[in-house]
């Protein structure tokens, strides 16, 4: 027979923590997501395109980068290079050849040619020579930058060595031009006394009231109208 003695039926658990439990995520489901207004500068993120004034402007017809020229430059004397030739595609009109002894007439003939009318450009060897410079290779520069050579011969002249190297210099400069080579015969020598590489061409006597400067003026000025 069975027992009367009954099994207590298990207790029920409470209700009340499921209860609210779900009374919260009914409420957190019922919320709307608020919005922030967005203002139109804030719209661009980091992602995005630089703006306006960040990017370069853009080539146009009138932007487009063109190379620069090289700069031109021009020759040492502007005259000669515009000329083409003439007068002035020489430094000197003039070089006096003369030996140490015969500085002051040399100076003489240079401030004479120089202050003329025709206003020659002379070369005087101790005035005009770069410092330093050797002087075989100055002498020969001078020689060859200057349209005509005056020897002044004297005494002093045929005795050094140098000046009749001076001498065959400039003839072998021009030893076929006319009027480019101009000897100068000093008042205290005959004749006699003119170097026999200078025989067949005429010299400037030095007997006259001017020393033959005039002379040598007109002859140079002559060989220069040639030129032009």
């Amino acid at each position: 027979m069975a027992s009367s003695t009954s099994v207590p039926a298990p207790r029920s658990r409470s209700k009340k923590p499921l209860g609210k439990m779900a009374d919260w995520f009914r409420q957190a489901l019922s919320r709307k997501p608020t919005k922030t207004p967005v203002s139109p500068e804030n719209t661009r993120s980091d992602g995005s395109q630089p703006s306006s004034s960040d990017r370069p402007p853009p080539l146009g017809p009138s932007s487009e980068v063109s190379p620069t020229p090289p700069p031109t430059h021009s020759g040492a004397h502007g005259s000669s290079s515009s000329s083409g030739g003439g007068r002035w595609s020489k430094d000197y009109d003039v070089c006096v050849c003369h030996s140490e002894e015969d500085l002051a007439a040399a100076q003489e003939l240079v401030s004479y040619l120089e202050g003329s009318t025709a206003g020659l450009r002379c070369f005087l060897q101790l005035r005009d020579a770069t410092p330093g410079g050797a002087i075989v290779s100055e002498l020969c520069q001078a020689l060859s930058n200057s349209h005509c050579r005056v020897l002044l011969i004297t005494p002093g002249f045929l005795r050094d060595p140098w000046c009749r190297y001076q001498m065959l210099q400039a003839l072998s400069e021009a030893p076929g031009a006319e009027g480019r080579t101009i000897p100068l015969m000093s008042s205290g020598l005959s004749r006699a006394a003119y170097p026999a590489e200078l025989r067949f061409m005429y010299f400037v006597n030095g007997w006259g009231p001017d020393g033959g400067f005039r002379q040598v003026k007109e002859a140079v000025t002559r060989y220069l109208q040639t030129l032009s």
